[in-house]
């Protein structure tokens, strides 16, 4: 397939007055600027995003414009700084939104209300105006004014009461996974529908967003169960109720290989290459109803088995074979020598202000017939105040100075 580029993104020409802050508001505005969106993030040093005080800091030392994780978040945006609780920068905010196609914020309801950008605010001239609230539990309801971050949605959504293994307390996943997946996506999704009809009616709406609600949606199954069986699915580690074996077992050079079987085929595939059921005792393994009864005693005798192959070599093995399997990776492997990712041009290097050269994710997705928008590293803080209020909102330089000299840019 060889077809011609544009060289512009596929949201090119869309405007996003960005008030987002942290994990899943800040990555569903990425999503927009690196499809192309110009998406300018209001922010203030005296309301800092907590995330650009969040480590890993570039060569260890910490600063705000030295986050790799604020950094990963806002590639691609521009920045400017206004004290939202001063009358002329809740001006400018409204000014800029005037400019916009979409405004998007997470913060509690009421919040943008106070500051006298909410949407019944500032839709009342805009009617094309497309406004996103993502708050944790949605604009009302008995808890809608409750706060909270990605750990705490997973545990409300139920994520964490699943997670770990059946005989401890839940561990949670690690990381604030309702932040990175879920929320996010489900977002922009939202703000994309929204915007096709904006561009077909020339109407715009308010989204009421709960981020917690999404997060539910990752434990479909479970709630079918419940619902219908009257069961309460119990934390199961690596298990799976429907199929045998699966888990993460130990190889050679101390790595670890997850294999996931779904099928009496996988099984036997398995079963061919590895010898298994010569080492278990004689029971018709070929039925998975007898995988599932004898799985730790199936387990076991895997991870005796596995510990005599490196765990590379076994997943080209395995995936020869078209058994689902794979090495568990850790973050050097996966950016220095992982051969899929580098055939993909995953990671990118962008030139950063103050951290110099530094690594992006790549959009994980390629279109045919247009560029995506990965040129830009995240912005120091308020880096673009003067060229956002001097080239859009008409400001000369001299009433841009007398703001700075107000504190209004701060």
């Amino acid at each position: 397939m060889n077809m011609k580029k544009h060289s512009k993104g596929p949201l090119s020409g869309l405007r996003v007055a960005d008030f987002t802050w942290i994990g899943a508001g800040s990555y569903t505005t990425k999503i927009l600027s690196d499809f192309g969106a110009e998406v300018i993030k209001v922010e203030s040093s005296k309301s800092l995003d907590p995330l650009r005080n969040t480590a890993p800091f570039f060569q260890g030392k910490p600063g705000i414009n030295r986050s790799g994780y604020f950094a990963d978040r806002n590639s691609n945006k521009k920045s400017i700084v206004l004290d939202l609780k001063k009358e002329k920068a809740q001006e400018i905010a409204r000014a800029l939104i005037s400019k916009s196609d979409v405004v998007a914020n997470n913060f509690s309801p009421g919040t943008m209300d106070k500051l006298g950008l909410g949407y019944e605010q500032v839709s009342q001239d805009h009617k094309s105006l497309v406004y996103l609230s993502m708050s944790m539990q949605g604009s009302t309801g008995p808890h809608s004014h409750y706060v909270g971050f990605g750990l705490t949605i997973a545990a409300l959504s139920g994520i964490q009461f699943l997670s770990g293994a059946a005989d401890r307390p839940p561990v949670g996943t690690g990381t604030n996974y309702p932040d990175h997946v879920p929320n996010p996506c489900h977002a922009a999704f939202a703000l994309l529908s929204a915007i096709y009809y904006q561009r077909k009616t020339g109407k715009g709406q308010f989204i009421d967003f709960s981020q917690t609600e999404p997060s539910i949606s990752l434990i479909g199954t479970s709630l079918i169960d419940s619902s219908v069986n009257e069961r309460i699915e119990k934390r199961m580690d690596n298990d799976n109720l429907e199929s045998a074996p699966r888990g993460a077992y130990p190889c050679r050079d101390g790595r670890t290989i997850a294999i996931a079987i779904y099928s009496d085929q996988q099984w036997a595939d398995l079963d061919n290459l590895l010898n298994i059921s010569t080492k278990l005792e004689s029971r018709d393994w070929h039925s998975n109803k007898v995988r599932m009864d004898y799985r730790k005693e199936l387990d076991a005798v895997i991870s005796k088995i596995t510990i005599d192959f490196d765990a590379q070599f076994l997943q080209n093995l395995l995936q020869s074979k078209s058994i689902p399997s794979g090495v568990a990776s850790n973050i050097a492997e996966l950016v220095e020598t992982d051969p899929q990712l580098n055939h993909r041009k995953h990671w990118i290097k962008l030139n950063h202000s103050e951290m110099g050269k530094t690594i992006y994710n790549a959009p994980p997705i390629r279109l045919s017939r247009t560029n995506l928008n990965m040129e830009n590293s995240a912005p120091l803080l308020g880096e673009h105040t003067d060229e956002v209020c001097m080239n859009l909102l008409g400001m000369s330089k001299s009433e841009v100075q007398f703001l700075r000299e107000q504190d209004i840019f701060i």
